[in-house]
């Protein structure tokens, strides 16, 4: 059986955790009552500094409920107004042939309404005004043409209906959901009191429980019962409006489940991870045996079936850390599906992202195994070639496939996330697409294999085997360098938008990063291009200030540490994790490797290695950089959540109160 204080822990809403009645506290201070001498220990002595502290948690508990009561009845009221402004508009769209309302229709139609029941001067006053409100700019879709203004005419069609329809939807799951947060935060502090008498009463032998239950029940936050009337009322509105008077289909929208988690897949886990060792292990020993990996080795190998694998071991390597990244959010509490705005019963489990990596990597490994076993038997390379081009084609075939099987829900996140990257500075930015920007930043050397494969496919010199052209042309060359620089061009544009948006000059300190970022990079194509003191000295400096600008960053702005006056020296004072020394050796590391960019100077290669191994072995290190990165960045964000009791998602609405 689980104990109460770990099934405690393990239920309270994270955000809300300091809010929380201090279990462990009474914990505490019951165990130092049990500890003292009865003798010394008269009944007052024993009951005053215990009854001090539940009067405190007490307080603390009412005061936390009151002010989130009040803030989501407030929130409810807003919600009201916005559905009876979209009922009215909707009435008007179904009245109107053209589909469109403008003013002149929306005052025809109330004066209509007027006569039919009867309403005097002010309703219709009211009705006008309600009506003749604008539509604001949607969050979710940045080109949406903001509606109406002091000197513009009233349009609205159908579809900005629909676009206002859905903000409104979505605000009241958002609301129903911050109302189970509350219910759930009550429900828990109740039974933790209840938990906390009896433990009393076992511990000093005293009958107070009687007396304890009565104040607890009378409290505000056991008595009021606003938070289940307007629950209900959700609930209705929901039903009645969104779903077509359908319960069961609204309750997933309000309540969604979470998937279960099956052993069947832990099963396959295994299976695909024990396959893939035994695939690996064959191919190394067979490379080894025909020395494709060293120096000197076959070129054409290295240059047109290379690239492949290390695309896709390079991506699924980033994938499995990802996966690994959400173990530990989980594990210590972080909740990183609503950073990411991720739907519950959507978002991939560290399983299944394990899942994914061990069955891609055993068919790439096998597939490279197959391919090599073919060259060992002497078969020409164009025969075998189309074998590993396919496997390439298949996995990005397999991410556009439109049918709702193999998590086509994350799938498609992806895709519309990567669009919005594409198109930064023209969308509106949010935590997944900076966060999914910042991995590209990582993986660089991915995206210039990838171009330099396209350019070898696009261009026919597969045909022939030739992977020269692809090197030696100059709009090539310039098309990888410019390669080279989006990801850091599009994390750039992003900070833009958001000091666009925010007008926080925070942003445009970080788009410096990212244009040093740049600069370091266009430096080193130059030194690339012309090998001299010169362009080395450039190098060197800019690479030197965009390291120190991107360490600055990393720990004081993403994992928030370095805080001065901190508790923890050269850390913070709120730690999820409970070894300081950890946070002390990821900081060592995250210096370590941010120091690679040194290779390209010194140009050092292991030994009887081919180069492009060498390579991959440092790009390898810079996502797993970004593994460790991905950890504290997320940590450092919900403890800013939790500082400020975030827990659900704030939704714009459509229309001016």
């Amino acid at each position: 059986m689980v104990k109460f204080s770990k099934q405690f822990e393990a239920e309270l809403i994270p955000e809300w955790k300091e809010s929380f009645v201090d279990y462990s506290k009474f914990k505490k201070e019951l165990k130092r009552i049990e500890l003292t001498d009865d003798q010394q220990l008269t009944d007052i002595e024993a009951a005053s500094d215990f009854f001090g502290c539940l009067d405190n948690e007490l307080n603390k508990v009412n005061q936390f409920y009151r002010d989130k009561e009040n803030e989501l009845l407030n929130r409810g009221q807003s919600l009201r107004n916005q559905m009876q402004i979209l009922t009215d508009f909707n009435t008007t769209l179904s009245s109107s042939s053209s589909g469109l309302v403008t003013d002149e229709e929306c005052r025809t139609t109330t004066e209509q309404e007027q006569r039919t029941m009867g309403s005097g001067p002010k309703q219709q006053a009211e009705k006008n005004e309600k009506k003749n409100l604008r539509l604001k700019e949607s969050l979710t879709n940045p080109w949406q043409e903001a509606i109406g203004g002091a000197s513009r005419r009233l349009h609205i069609n159908r579809p900005k209906f629909r676009l206002a329809e859905k903000m409104i939807k979505k605000a009241f799951v958002e609301l129903y959901r911050a109302l189970d947060c509350l219910d759930t935060y009550r429900n828990l502090n109740i039974l933790a009191f209840t938990k906390i008498m009896k433990k009393f009463e076992k511990v000093t032998n005293k009958q107070v429980r009687d007396i304890s239950h009565k104040v607890v029940e009378s409290s505000y936050f056991n008595s009021s019962d606003k938070v289940m009337k307007l629950k209900e009322e959700v609930e209705e509105i929901f039903i009645k409006h969104f779903v077509n008077g359908d319960r069961r289909k609204a309750m997933k929208y309000l309540k969604p489940i979470e998937r279960k988690e099956s052993h069947g897949l832990t099963f396959f886990i295994g299976l695909f991870t024990g396959t893939l060792m035994a695939l690996l292990a064959g191919y190394i020993i067979l490379a080894i045996f025909l020395g494709t990996y060293e120096q000197h080795s076959d070129t054409i190998y290295m240059e047109t079936v290379y690239p492949i694998p290390s695309i896709l071991g390079l991506i699924f390597l980033h994938f499995f850390l990802y996966g690994c990244n959400i173990f530990m959010w989980r594990k210590n509490r972080i909740n990183h599906s609503y950073i990411f705005e991720l739907k519950p019963a959507e978002e991939l489990k560290y399983r299944d992202v394990f899942f994914i990596c061990a069955t891609s990597m055993t068919v790439v490994i096998g597939v490279l195994f197959f391919h090599l076993v073919l060259l060992y038997k002497g078969y020409p390379y164009s025969h075998i070639q189309p074998i590993i081009s396919f496997l390439l084609l298949g996995f990005l075939l397999l991410l556009v496939y439109p049918f709702n099987i193999l998590y086509k829900s994350a799938r498609f996140r992806f895709l519309r996330v990567m669009r919005n990257i594409c198109f930064s500075p023209l969308c509106k930015v949010v935590m997944l697409d900076f966060f999914l920007a910042d991995q590209l930043c990582s993986q660089v050397p991915m995206l210039r294999n990838l171009e330099h494969l396209a350019c070898y496919y696009v261009t026919g010199s597969y045909k022939n085997q030739d992977w020269q052209y692809c090197l030696m042309n100059k709009n090539n060359r310039n098309l990888a360098y410019i390669v080279s620089f989006l990801p850091y061009y599009w994390r750039a544009m992003q900070c833009a938008r958001r000091w666009y948006d925010e007008g926080e000059a925070t942003h445009l300190v970080n788009l410096g990063k990212y244009v040093s970022a740049m600069v370091a990079a266009g430096s080193k194509m130059a030194y690339d291009n012309e090998k001299n003191a010169g362009w080395l000295s450039l190098l060197l400096i800019a690479s030197t200030v965009a390291t120190f600008y991107q360490l600055y960053w990393d720990f004081v702005k993403d994992w928030g540490l370095l805080q001065s006056g901190s508790k923890n020296p050269w850390l913070r004072d709120n730690l999820i994790l409970r070894r300081k020394w950890i946070y002390y050796l990821s900081m060592g590391l995250n210096l370590i490797l941010r120091l690679a960019w040194l290779q390209s100077v010194v140009h050092y290669n292991l030994r009887n290695v081919d180069y492009r191994i060498t390579e991959l072995v440092l790009a390898g290190l810079e996502v797993i950089r970004r593994g460790q990165w991905n950890f504290y960045r997320l940590e450092n964000e919900h403890i800013t959540n939790a500082g400020r009791f975030r827990d659900v998602n704030t939704v714009p609405l459509p229309f001016n109160d």
